[in-house]
């Protein structure tokens, strides 16, 4: 399994049955879109679905519910949105693939409940924004999540990179490590793990740099 980062909240992640493309919404932020035909593209928010990016693509799924797709299961569980208070608009995932449980974090407010966690169950990777300033999760709000969710792989998204035009200025990268008072064990451009691989026994903070 290879993992990749494009910005924004946009992870690529390929194995020998799939390739999942998560949030590409990089057309709209002024990059080009990575979503390839037959690929599996998850949305954490269905406000984001651009038909003319997923038209050809093998599956969408972008509202909660439990799939099983090229030997990648997923789960997907409703939360509430960062900037709207107004409901369940979001969704939070859980990918299983061989022995790896990876959640999928998108623009949720810090205060996932209990029993949605317990739904996630064990984590061993999440995928985190940290950029804030009222947009999504800042450090703060990542770090309460991080707390609850216990993974043993943290890699941070949506924070300040060049090129990317967000709606809403991101933080930095390095003053959102700062502030996560955690430093990072590994910086890569593709993060490789065996479906099977030993994850390592403590947390570890790993920065997979932006493609594109």
């Amino acid at each position: 399994m290879d993992i990749q980062f494009y910005g924004a909240n946009c992870v690529r992640i390929n194995t020998k049955e799939a390739t999942v493309v998560i949030d590409d919404n990089l057309k709209s932020l002024g990059k080009k879109s990575i979503t390839k035909k037959d690929n599996i593209a998850l949305l954490t928010n269905p406000l984001t679905r651009d038909e003319t990016i997923l038209k050809d693509t093998k599956a969408v799924i972008d509202m909660p519910g439990e799939y099983e797709l090229s030997q990648v299961s997923i789960l997907g569980v409703p939360a509430q949105a960062h900037i709207d208070e107004s409901g369940e608009n979001a969704v939070v995932y859980r990918l299983v693939i061989g022995d790896i449980r990876i959640a999928v974090i998108g623009h949720i407010h810090p205060d996932f409940p209990e029993e949605k966690l317990e739904e996630l169950g064990t984590i061993d990777i999440v995928f985190i924004p940290v950029g804030g300033n009222g947009y999504t999760l800042d450090p703060v709000g990542a770090t309460k999540l991080i707390k609850k969710l216990d993974p043993k792989i943290i890699i941070p998204t949506h924070y300040e990179i060049k090129g990317i035009n967000y709606e809403v200025p991101q933080q930095p990268l390095e003053e959102a490590l700062k502030a996560l008072s955690m430093e990072p064990s590994e910086t890569t451009e593709k993060l490789k793990l065996k479906p099977n691989a030993a994850l390592p026994e403590s947390k570890q903070l790993i920065i997979i740099e932006p493609q594109g």
